[in-house]
C-alpha cells in the first residue's frame, strides 16, 4: 500500500514553505543598507572593507560612514551607523562600557588579537638612552628627544586620537610635551626619517600594526595600568593626579553594532559575531596598504581571494544558501 499525503497537509506544508522562503528573502533582500563606520587607521579600515564585502555576499547593501572614534558613539547608538570592527580597549573602554549599559550598542564578539597601544621606540634607542624600557629613564635622556618645537622638553609624537597623554606626563612629572601627529601617515613619516639618522624619537604605536613586522622597537613600560588609575587620585605613583600609569599590556579588540541590527539584518549579525581576526592577520592587513602601497579595497579583495574557505565559514549555517556566487 502506497501512503497518501492529505490535501490539508500538503497545503499546510507549502503554505510554511512559502512563509519561510518569504521571510528567509526579505531578511536578505532587506532595501535598507547596512552601515560600516570608518575609522582612521588601516587595519580598521581594511577590516570593514572586508565585512562590507562578506554582507555583500550574503546579500546585503552596504554603505561606509567616515568618524572619528569620539564621532562614532553617537552615530553607532542613533543608528546612524550599524557595525564597527575594531573597538580598541586601550582607547575606547571607557565609552565602550558607558554605550553598552545604556543599551544602544551590543557587544558582537572578541577578536582573537590581543591589543597594547603605547609609548614607543626603536630598539636602537636604547643604546642612546639605556634604562629604557623603564618609563623613569626618560627623563634621564629627555634632551635627546628634545626638537625645536618642544625645546627644552623632549618631544612625545603622540597620533591623532585623543588621548590623556599630557594628563600621564603632568601625573608622572616628565619632562616631555605632547606633539599631535596629523595623521598616522605623520608617524611613519617622522619615525623613517628618525631611524635613517640613527635618532632619539619616542612616539605612539600599537599591536597589531604593520610597524612590528619592518621595524625592531619597544614599548615604554609605565606602571601597570588599573581602571582607578583613572578614577581615584590617590591610587598609584601620584596621589593628586589621574593617568599615573600605562595603557592595558593585553587589551582586548572587540566588535560592536547598532542594538537593533540583529532585527533588521539577522544574517549579517550572526555572520558578525564569528569574524575574527589574529594580530598576524591584522598587521598582515596593514602591511599590505602601508608597505606595499594596496588600496584599501585591494588590500579587502586580496585577503578574500586567499581566504575564501576561512570567510565562508564565518557565514552563519542559516544564511549559507544566500551567499551569492
Amino acid at each position: 500500500m502506497h501512503s497518501k499525503i492529505k490535501p490539508t497537509l500538503l497545503l499546510f506544508l507549502v503554505f510554511n514553505l512559502l512563509i519561510l522562503n518569504s521571510s528567509q528573502a526579505k531578511e536578505i533582500t532587506n532595501d535598507e543598507p547596512i552601515i560600516i563606520v570608518l575609522n582612521d587607521w588601516t587595519s580598521q579600515l581594511v577590516l570593514s572593507h572586508i565585512t562590507a564585502e562578506i554582507f555583500k555576499n550574503i546579500g546585503y547593501s552596504v554603505v561606509f560612514t567616515d568618524k572619528s572614534t569620539g564621532d562614532q558613539w553617537g552615530a553607532l547608538q542613533r543608528g546612524l551607523g550599524h557595525v564597527q570592527m575594531e573597538v580598541w580597549q586601550g582607547t575606547m573602554e571607557k565609552m565602550y562600557n558607558r554605550m553598552i549599559h545604556e543599551g544602544g550598542i551590543i557587544d558582537a564578539g572578541t577578536h582573537d588579537a590581543i591589543t597594547r597601544e603605547e609609548w614607543w621606540f626603536p630598539d636602537y634607542v636604547l643604546d642612546l638612552c639605556p634604562g629604557l624600557p623603564d618609563w623613569r629613564a626618560l627623563n634621564d635622556c629627555a634632551h635627546l628627544f628634545e626638537t625645536k618645537e618642544t625645546s627644552p622638553r623632549g618631544r612625545y609624537l603622540g597620533g591623532p586620537w585623543e588621548k590623556p597623554d599630557g594628563a600621564k606626563i603632568r601625573a608622572l612629572k616628565l619632562n616631555f610635551k605632547v606633539v599631535s601627529a596629523k595623521s598616522s601617515d605623520v608617524l611613519w613619516q617622522e619615525l623613517d626619517k628618525a631611524i635613517l639618522n640613527k635618532q632619539a624619537i619616542v612616539l605612539f604605536n600599537w599591536t597589531p600594526n604593520w610597524v612590528e613586522a619592518k621595524y625592531k622597537g619597544q614599548f615604554v613600560d609605565f606602571p601597570d595600568y588599573h581602571p582607578d588609575c583613572e578614577t581615584k587620585p590617590e591610587w598609584g605613583e601620584n596621589k593628586r593626579f589621574l593617568h599615573d600609569c600605562g595603557n592595558a599590556k593585553k587589551g582586548w579588540l572587540k566588535k560592536i553594532a547598532w542594538h537593533q541590527m540583529p532585527v533588521k539584518w539577522p544574517c549579517a549579525f550572526k555572520t558578525l559575531t564569528k569574524i575574527n581576526f589574529s594580530n598576524t592577520m591584522l598587521a598582515n592587513l596593514a602591511y599590505d596598504v602601508d608597505i606595499n602601497k594596496l588600496s584599501y579595497q585591494q588590500a579587502a579583495k586580496k585577503w578574500l581571494a586567499d581566504n575564501e574557505q576561512k570567510w565562508k565559514s564565518w557565514i552563519s549555517p542559516s544564511c549559507q544558501i544566500k551567499i551569492m556566487k
